[in-house]
C-alpha cells in the first residue's frame, strides 16, 4: 500500500469555495466534459441547514490516496475504476482502518449502504460505522484531506444508506454528490451547516471531471 499524510484545513473555513445560496437551482446541465458545476439543487428545505452552500474553488487535496466504502456498496468499485482511468495514486481497501492509512494524504469514502456487501464483507451496519467512525478520526489525527461521495444516486437512499449519510459527512472536507440523490437535501444540508465545500454532479461518469480539480 503506498500512501501519505498531510495537513487538512480547519473546517469552517471557506478558502475552497465561493458561496451559493442554498435554496437555489443553480446547477448547470453538466456532462464528464463540462467541468465542476458551482451550483447545487437541494429539493426540501428543513432540511437544508443554516448555513451557505458552497462549491469547490480551489485545489486542496494531495496524492497519495486511501479509497474507501462507507455502508459496502460496490459503487467505490466505480469509483476506483474512474479513479485507475485518470492515472490517480491511490489504494483501494473496503475493510481499511486506521492501521492501513500508512502514508496518504487524503482519504475518500463513496457512501452507500447494502446488506448484500454488508454480507460479503462480514460485518453489520454498526459494524461498518464504528469501522469507518475509527478510520475517519485516525484520519483526522494525521492530518489528512477527507474527501466524500455517495454516488449511486435515489437508487442508494434508504434505512440503510442513510445511517451512514450524517455521522460521514460531518467529518468532510469536500463533498461530491450525484443531486437526484440528495432530492430530501439532507447532504446538502450537512455540508452547509459544517462549511463543507459540495458540488453537485448529474452522474457518477462526472466524477472523472470534478475529483481531480480537488487536487494540487
Amino acid at each position: 500500500m503506498e500512501n501519505t499524510a498531510a495537513v487538512s484545513p480547519a473546517r469552517g473555513e471557506s478558502r475552497w469555495g465561493g458561496v451559493i445560496s442554498t435554496g437555489s437551482a443553480a446547477m448547470p446541465g453538466a456532462s464528464a466534459s463540462t467541468g465542476t458545476s458551482a451550483g447545487a439543487e437541494t429539493g426540501a428545505s428543513s432540511s437544508s441547514g443554516s448555513g451557505e452552500l458552497t462549491g469547490l474553488t480551489e485545489a486542496f487535496a494531495e496524492a497519495p490516496i486511501l479509497l474507501t466504502t462507507g455502508g459496502q456498496s460496490a459503487d467505490y468499485q466505480m469509483v476506483g475504476t474512474l479513479m485507475k482511468n485518470l492515472g490517480m495514486d491511490y489504494t483501494m481497501d473496503n475493510k481499511a482502518t486506521s492501521a492501513e492509512l500508512g502514508d496518504a494524504k487524503t482519504l475518500i469514502v463513496v457512501v452507500g449502504g447494502s446488506s448484500k456487501g454488508l454480507g460479503a464483507a462480514g460485518i453489520d451496519a454498526d459494524g461498518e460505522l464504528a469501522r469507518v467512525d475509527e478510520l475517519i478520526k485516525g484520519a483526522e489525527d494525521a492530518g489528512l484531506s477527507i474527501i466524500v461521495m455517495p454516488t449511486a444516486g435515489s437508487a442508494r437512499r434508504g434505512d440503510l444508506s442513510d445511517k451512514f449519510i450524517t455521522p460521514i459527512f460531518e467529518k468532510a472536507d469536500y463533498a461530491i454528490v450525484v443531486k437526484s440523490g440528495d432530492e430530501d437535501g439532507l447532504m446538502a444540508g450537512v455540508c452547509a451547516s459544517n462549511s463543507i465545500p459540495v458540488d453537485m454532479i448529474d452522474a457518477i461518469s462526472e466524477v472523472a471531471t470534478v475529483l481531480p480539480k480537488a487536487f494540487k
